[in-house]
């Protein structure tokens, strides 16, 4: 690999963590010995101020206005999780984002986020209360650069978070909460394996030490490798599949007519041959991945406390290119010559020979070279320093720096050169299977990319208690500023138009970048508090001014603001309501990206872009008569719409420097239960509302369409200006799905946590059972891509129509995760229940559903008599729940980012701490 990142910056990521290990490791061993001396006394330390996401206020007891869901470490560990994907599949709130199953995604192997279903670029990821680099042109974090093992805790806050952490924060925030004041040595292996493949092992080492009194250092390390699983071994993903020219080759004599092929075992054969390929795709992308970190505190006095960390990940993936796994082939007229030796004689006969030259029409797959992959090596490093510290008993000082990159190369492997096919047809057996095709075999350079992000910011936060206080207490604030720099490279191998599969890509013109600076203040009023009913009542505010500019398009400038309530009842009850406005600017693919292409046969050839295109209504007959008269359409019946020869145009996409930024409002309204009558249980109740308008989209095929013939057939409607037909033949030509903004977003939900913890009854063994419920729920999901079209009812619904960004595309008004823990002295078990709620076909015209599906996991922890040691058993999908199979599916004959195709699975972790 031809790494961007500074190999000094890879060599002190993971020197710095080797020796905060070996440091913890000393310690721990010093702090073991029976003769260590006690520690020295330490100094009193100032009342600590609690960091709580969704405000930059830091107050002790403050308590946040924002709907906030936590995932505790405890619960990472009891779930095995080494990834961030291993957990965050079974969080209600989160749809599921391009991960390990995203065949076909220019993801490329990522995981990412999608809060609430309304895409990756609008959930903003944070790594202790900071921005998380992103990778690619979008704006969305690969998630598997954050250490699993490491974290203390997991915030989801929802309902928008944009005056207080700035842009993207439309459908709210994940926030990992790194254990950056971890002690001691915990060293961990670990295993997970399903029938057939997808096998994930791992290591990992965790260290932290003082530095003397006046700090601290953290330090990881981890490898983690997942072995693939094809689609072959699991007998849903191959029931529908793709057939393609078969491998023994189909040919017909263009002088004679005469037709004849092969099997695919090199029979003759008189009918057209197909192959299917599809039992040799990738179901789960292998990765392999090494993470080294490094956090750290340190006193440089009594006032001004350093702090900071350094983050490296590498992460290797082999996956599906953008235009599908299926091989190369030979199709068209080639000329071949009567001196071709290989020629078998049955055939000879069958060829007519022109001054000693047959033309033959070859409709083949070049079997022999496998399917197409593309395997990715991503390189991810952040480093932040810091420096904090009192200005007075009651108010804080903040100040960092970071600056980070995330940079790929990617290359295609199983193409071949296009060119040299016209030599091969002479210079190898073509006829039947096991031609040699290593002259024209080749692995293509893809290209590269790389996001880098620079963030400066100062906060002073702190409250008024040494100046005033009002009756109900002194009165909260934050004020700061921040600058933010972005910039991406990407270039693009022009070598990829020699292949035979592979679209051609062009990176911008210039490197696209983008400067934000950002003015913000928050205040937090105490305005009454122990009087009868009203424990406290508190009002919040938050405004942000944000200042864009950028190397394509128009500079702007925003105003975002937030207006919070917090009512403490009592101790048993406590009410929230919020209501903010929120942006996103568009990233670096919306403004900047120049317009690529794909063959518009994509769409009918690979699995992931056929929800794109539905066919010609006019010639499916389902179109208005009189409109595919008038746009000269095929008429009905002339021609298969979805023969991919008979596809020959473009489909051309990209981005918009006229595009605009997406503007929002949120509401949320919750309650918060403690009741004292029933001790130990705990419940929230958040209602949210997101409503966005100028949310960037595209115009699909599918939608222009059924627009323009179906639904509205308007000589004057813009649809039809979409897909455009050949004049000669009216049949499909090209399609212009190019970023706009287009759409309106409306979501309303609720979200329910419930935590019950009781003594074990009825003395049986143990100590205590914990009961949990989480809930994410729809009450309404509409989208309107387009002014002349009418809003989608999106609620419950799956398909490429609901999907805001053709990622997620299954939006279940019902999500859950419920569970029983038993707790012991030496051992703990969990029984956990998800639940995807039942899901309509967004399809105009269909009345599918998908039931609900149920998975089932058990998770034992035991911590035997060796001091230390913990010992982590589970299987995930208990039932072994096979995947729902719909008729209008996604890639293999279901939706695999949502739903498991893994099957049943079994895992074992082993942690050893001192």
């Amino acid at each position: 690999m031809k790494s961007t990142l500074p190999a000094r910056t890879q060599r002190h990521a993971i020197s710095f963590a080797v020796l905060a290990l070996i440091g913890s490791l000393a310690q721990a061993q010093e702090a073991a010995a029976p003769d260590a001396a006690p520690a020295a006394d330490q100094p009193a330390q100032p009342m600590q101020q609690v960091a709580v996401t969704g405000t930059r206020i830091r107050a002790a007891g403050l308590t946040s206005t924002s709907p906030v869901s936590q995932l505790s470490a405890a619960e990472i560990a009891m779930q095995r999780a080494v990834t961030v994907e291993d957990f965050s599949v079974k969080l209600p709130q989160l749809a599921s984002g391009a991960n390990g199953s995203s065949a076909g995604s220019d993801a490329f192997g990522a995981q990412t986020l999608d809060l609430r279903n309304l895409g990756q670029s609008r959930t903003l990821v944070l790594i202790n209360g900071t921005r998380a680099v992103p990778f690619g042109f979008r704006n969305a974090v690969d998630v598997n650069f954050i250490p699993a093992p490491l974290l203390k805790r997991v915030d989801v806050l929802t309902g928008g978070a944009a005056a207080v952490y700035g842009a993207d924060a439309i459908a709210g925030v994940v926030n990992f909460v790194i254990n950056d004041q971890f002690r001691g040595m915990q060293a961990n292996v670990n295993y997970r394996g399903a029938a057939g493949g997808a096998t994930q092992k791992g290591v990992n080492l965790s260290g932290g030490m003082d530095l003397g009194s006046r700090g601290n250092i953290v330090g990881y390390l981890e490898y983690t490798d997942r072995s693939s699983l094809l689609a072959g071994e699991r007998d849903f993903a191959t029931l529908k599949p793709t057939l393609r020219p078969g491998a023994g080759g189909n040919f017909t004599d263009v002088a004679s007519g005469r037709a004849f092929s092969f099997t695919d075992a090199g029979q003759p054969a008189s009918g057209t041959q197909t192959t299917n390929f599809t039992s040799r795709y990738l179901l789960v992308q292998p990765l392999k991945r090494v993470n080294a970190s490094t956090f750290f505190n340190y006193d440089l006095s009594d006032e001004v406390q350093a702090y900071g960390r350094l983050m490296f990940s590498n992460v290797k993936t082999t996956g599906a290119p953008t235009t599908g796994q299926a091989p190369a082939a030979l199709a068209g007229v080639y000329a071949i010559n009567s001196s071709n030796t290989f020629i078998p004689a049955a055939v000879r006969n069958q060829l007519t020979f022109v001054n000693g030259v047959a033309q033959v029409r070859i409709d083949r797959s070049l079997g022999e070279l496998g399917v197409i992959t593309v395997d990715n090596d991503r390189d991810t490093w952040q480093a932040q320093v810091g420096v904090r510290g009192p200005l007075t008993g009651a108010v804080n000082w903040d100040l960092y720096m970071q600056n980070g990159r995330s940079s790929e190369d990617i290359t295609i492997k199983g193409d071949a050169l296009k060119s040299g096919a016209a030599a091969l047809v002479n210079a190898t057996n073509i006829f039947g299977p096991g031609a040699d095709v290593s002259s024209i075999a080749r692995d293509f350079d893809y290209g590269s990319r790389a996001r880098s992000q620079f963030v400066a910011a100062a906060t002073v936060s702190g409250d008024s208690s040494e100046l005033f206080k009002l009756p109900a207490g002194p009165v909260g604030f934050a004020l700061g500023a921040e600058h933010r720099r972005e910039k991406g490279d990407f270039n693009y191998s022009r070598d990829l138009a020699l292949s035979f599969n592979q679209a051609t890509f062009t990176g911008p013109a210039l490197p696209p970048s983008f400067r934000a600076r950002e003015f913000y203040g928050e205040i937090l009023v105490p305005v009454v508090a122990k009087v009868p009913f009203i424990q406290n009542l508190s009002l919040e505010g938050a405004v942000r001014r944000s200042e864009y500019s950028k190397s394509l398009g128009s500079d702007n400038s925003y105003t975002t603001n937030k207006i919070g309530a917090s009512w403490t009842v009592n101790d048993d009850l406590r009410l929230r309501a919020t209501k903010q406005t929120v942006i996103r600017e568009p990233n670096m693919g919306e403004f900047a990206n120049p317009v690529f292409s794909l063959p518009f046969n994509a769409l009918v050839t690979t699995d992931r872009l056929k929800p794109r295109y539905g066919g010609d209504p006019c010639a499916l007959g389902t179109g208005n008569a009189e409109q595919c008269r008038r746009f000269n359409a095929a008429p009905a019946g002339s021609y298969n719409s979805f023969d991919p020869a008979l596809l020959g145009g473009g489909y051309y996409y990209g981005g918009n420097p006229e595009i605009g930024a997406e503007k929002g409002k949120t509401r949320t309204f919750g309650i918060v239960l403690t009741p004292s009558f029933a001790k130990g249980l705990s419940a929230t109740i958040d209602y949210y509302s997101i409503k966005l308008k100028d949310a960037v989209g595209q115009i699909q095929p599918v939608d222009a369409l059924t627009s323009c013939y179906i639904t509205d057939p308007r000589a004057d409607n813009p649809l039809c200006q979409a897909v455009t037909r050949d004049p000669a033949t009216g049949r499909i030509k090209d399609a212009y799905p190019v970023d706009r903004n287009l759409a309106y977003i409306r979501q309303d939900g609720v979200d329910v946590d419930l935590t019950y913890k009781q003594a074990v009854p009825f003395g049986l063994p143990g100590k205590r059972l914990n009961w949990q419920y989480q809930a994410a729920v729809v009450t309404s999901y509409s989208i309107q891509k387009n002014p002349v079209l009418d809003p989608i009812d999106c609620k419950g619904s799956y398909g490429f129509r609901c999907s805001s960004d053709a990622v997620s595309l299954v939006a279940p008004s019902y999500r859950h995760r419920a569970g029983i823990t038993w707790e012991g002295d030496a051992a703990s078990a969990q029984l956990g229940w998800k639940r995807i709620g039942k899901v309509k076909d967004s399809t105009v015209g269909s009345s599918e559903t998908i039931s609900a599906q149920d998975y089932f996991e058990l998770n034992v922890s035991y911590r035997p008599s060796i001091a230390g040691l913990t010992v982590n058993f589970g299987i995930d999908n208990l039932f072994d729940k096979r995947p729902p199979l719909p008729t209008n599916a996604s890639t293999f004959n279901t939706y695999a980012e949502t739903y498991n195709v893994l099957g049943r699975t079994v895992g074992l972790s082993l942690t050893y701490k001192r």
